[in-house]
C-alpha cells in the first residue's frame, strides 16, 4: 500500500504560528494571504491551519535575508577613499 503523502503534515493553528514568531494572528493570516506561508482550512467547521515545515522554511528565509542585509550594511560602510587610493589609510596591511 503506498504511503500517505500527507502522514507527515503537521497543521499548525494560526494563533500558535504567532506565537512561535512573535507577531498577531492578523499578521500570520496576512503571511498565507501573501502566500508566505503555506495555510489551508480543515475540519468541520472549515478553520485555518498553517503547514509547521512552511513555518520553519519562513524563518530560514528570514535568516537568510538578514544575513544578506547585514553583509550589504557592512559593504556599504567600506571608507571609499582606501578604494580609491587617495586620502588616508585606515588600516594598512
Amino acid at each position: 500500500m503506498p504511503e500517505d503523502p500527507t502522514s507527515d503534515v503537521r497543521l499548525l493553528a494560526p494563533a500558535q504560528v504567532g506565537e512561535l514568531l512573535g507577531v498577531s494572528v492578523d499578521e500570520v493570516m496576512a503571511l498565507v494571504m501573501e502566500g508566505r506561508l503555506r495555510g489551508m482550512r480543515a475540519g468541520a467547521p472549515a478553520r485555518w491551519r498553517v503547514d509547521a515545515s512552511s513555518v520553519s522554511e519562513y524563518l530560514d528565509d528570514q535568516a537568510e535575508e538578514a544575513r544578506r542585509m547585514a553583509l550589504w550594511r557592512q559593504s556599504q560602510n567600506a571608507s571609499f577613499p582606501e578604494l580609491w587610493g587617495t586620502g588616508t589609510v585606515r588600516n594598512p596591511d
